[in-house]
Parts: C-alpha cells; structure tokens; sequence
C-alpha cells in the first residue's frame, strides 16, 4: 500500500489480562513480521493489469492462477463490491516564504480548524486541510508556503501553516490562491499523485516511469484518497465485460483513503492501536444489492480492505444498511464478520493493519505461509504488485 506518512466503531475485542498466560501471537504487532526481498517490491503495474497473477486462497488449499482467470471461481449471481474512490493529486512541492527553504506537503484531508465558525471561508476562496510536511521540524505554526507548478514555476497557491495537528503528527493549513477556480482544478494543475515510497519513480517533481492513471481504478469517480485501493487496479475493461456476461454483479461504496489505511502498526499489542478514521459511504443501492445477492445465495466479495471495512462499519448494528460517516472500525483476528463472504486483496507491508484485517479472514500463521509460498515463487508485492482471492 501507499506511504508510510497509518466507525466509529469499537475495536473487535478488547485485550484480557495476560496474567501469567502466554500472550496470544495473533495479537502482537511482532507477529506480522514477513522477510521481502527488495526485488519483489513491483515497481510498475503489470500490461494489461489482468495479467498480474493471483492467489486463490480455500478454506483447505490454494491454486496459482492469473487475474484474468477471476471470473472461472466466481459464480452467477456473486457480487462484487468495489470502491469508488479517485486519488487526489495530493503531492505539493514548495518552498517556505522568504527563505526559500524546499517543503514537501501531502495533503490528507479537508477541515475546518484553525478558523472561528464566524469567518470559515467558502470553499473557492480558501480551503483548509490536515497535511503531513516533509521536512517536518521546518514548517512551523505562522509559516507561509509558496507551491510550484509542475513545470516548476510559482503556481499562486499558497498556504498558512494554523496549527500543529496531534491526531496525525502533521499540521493544519490554510490554502489561499488567485482568482475564482476551484481548489480541485487548482490540485489538478499543481499536485502531483502521491506513489507510495517504495517506488522509485516518486521521488521528485517531475521524475517517474509510472503514469497517474496506473494508479487509479477503471471505476474512479469520487475524488478525495491519497493512496488508491490497490486491489482494484488488476481489473480491465475487459474483464469487467465477462464477469458481467457471467452474471456477475458489482456494487460500489466510497472510502476517502488517509492516514489510516497506511499508517503502520506501532503498538507492541495488536489491541493497543488505533487507525485514523476515514471518511466513507455505503449507498443505499448498495445495501439493496448485498441484500438481494444474500437472497439469491449469492455471495459477497470485497475488492480491497477499504470495502470490507466500510461494509462491516455500515453493519456495526448488527444489520447493514446505508451509513455514512468517519470510521476507524480495527479489525484484526477474533472479529465477528458480518457481512461479507470474499475479498479481493494484494500482498501488504509486514505489520501493516491490513495484514491483520486478513488474517482475520484466514488466520494468521496461515497468512504468513502464504506470503513465504508466494515470495519463494516469485510474486510481486504492494500497491503494483499481485493479489489474492479469497473465497469461503
């Protein structure tokens, strides 16, 4: 998944007191440890995307197989549930005012502190948001930063650095530009798409062999992430066409993904770690879709964990149904699942939250043979790497 820069819903259990027990491994952060040799670290997506190969991961065994090869173990009447998110040119390179010092700024979130509810401006003519800075000793509260353009001019965005931001480290700015666009078209002209670290073409302005659409899904709509749900990326169009044609059907939900999604696992106890929470939709007609899918006897396949958490959230209840909100809904081994059957998923960063949401799925130590079987046999790993299906 994307860098390194990690409903509210209760976490799935709570830590018992170990006394003179044993700790349970599937609960330390230790135990989610794997060894990745650089190489395996897929640097380019794969063309077409569907010809990344896929781990098909039963109950009892697995199989290696391709991704264009989905459709041969889903069934009519499944559903897939995708998100519809769209990764925001989040990446803004500047410098501080007037000392010319070079900031890197990576936005996380819109919001609206920092500015008295009297004299919150509308959104054409500044816009606040949570961002993480690179170098972060250097910007301080009062500090003023000039973006450049991506042929590297000055753009005319600008932003005040408000206040110091406690939830996620960075800080909370201001932006301010000239004239009437929208901060989006704005975004558009200046920022760049935030690649994850480990690879190599997101290093500097204007570097790269990665273009910004390999990151974003065929069914991108709703901007608003700074990293995209990965699992997403292996579908082509024409794989699209022959799920439908095999009747299967799609749903989408939206997720925002920030910090939470990303952010690694710092606590020594699984239990003792909180995400960030991220902003999400679960429609309506979503709900009515898993409903009639369940009623046929169809099942419910996640495409990414940013699915499974959004539809688990929206279940929370005890009942899904259509939510909307910030959820930084944990889930790690010993949940409940609720709602769904499968999930599409790529092979994430050891100690990573979404490690343990899988591992929730089909145990940990199985998880983790997984991955060695997978490394010994050449797959490649994260955000442009191959993925996994798991089916009940």
């Amino acid at each position: 998944m994307p860098d390194s820069f990690s409903p509210a819903a209760a976490p799935p259990g709570e830590a018992e007191p170990l006394g003179d027990r044993e700790p349970n491994p599937d609960l330390l952060t230790a135990s989610y440890d794997y060894t990745l040799p650089p190489d395996r670290i897929a640097q380019t997506p794969v063309e077409p995307r569907d010809q990344a190969r896929m781990l098909v991961v039963y109950p009892d065994r697995h199989e290696h197989r391709r991704f264009c090869h989905l459709p041969d173990y889903l069934r009519e009447g499944d559903l897939l549930v995708l998100n519809d998110t769209k990764v925001i040119p989040a990446r803004l390179f500047g410098a501080k005012e007037p000392s010319g010092a070079r900031v890197e700024v990576l936005l996380l979130e819109p919001c609206l502190e920092g500015i008295p509810a009297a004299a919150q401006p509308l959104p054409d003519q500044a816009w606040n948001w949570r961002v993480l800075v690179r170098p972060g000793k250097r910007v301080k509260v009062g500090d003023r930063i000039g973006f450049w353009s991506k042929q590297g001019s000055p753009s005319g965005l600008r932003a005040t650095v408000l206040a110091l931001d406690l939830e996620t480290g960075g800080r909370v700015v201001q932006f301010e530009w000239e004239g009437a666009q929208p901060f989006e078209e704005i975004l558009e002209q200046v920022g760049r798409i935030p690649l994850p670290p480990y690879i190599k073409a997101s290093g500097s302005p204007g570097s790269g062999q990665v273009r910004p659409e390999d990151y974003q899904t065929l069914w991108a709509k709703h901007p608003g992430s700074v990293a995209a749900p990965t699992a997403g990326l292996h579908f082509t169009q024409e794989l699209l066409e022959r799920l439908a044609q095999k009747g299967i059907q799609t749903a989408y939900i939206t997720l925002n993904i920030g910090l939470g999604t990303f952010r690694p696992v710092e606590a020594e106890q699984v239990t003792e770690h909180r995400l960030h929470s991220e902003w999400l939709k679960v429609p309506a007609e979503t709900v009515a879709a898993i409903q009639k899918a369940q009623a046929r006897g169809g099942r419910v396949i996640a495409v990414g964990t940013t699915v499974v958490r959004s539809l688990e959230t929206a279940a929370a209840s005890g009942t899904l149904q259509p939510w909307q909100g910030k959820s930084d809904l944990f889930i790690y081994p010993g949940y409940s699942w609720r709602v769904i059957q499968g999930l599409v998923t790529n092979f994430h960063l050891p100690r990573s939250s979404l490690m343990m949401l899988v591992a929730a799925l089909i145990g940990r130590q199985r998880l983790l043979d997984l991955y060695r079987e997978a490394v010994d046999q050449g797959y490649r790993f994260y955000s442009f790497g191959d993925g996994m299906l798991i089916l009940p």
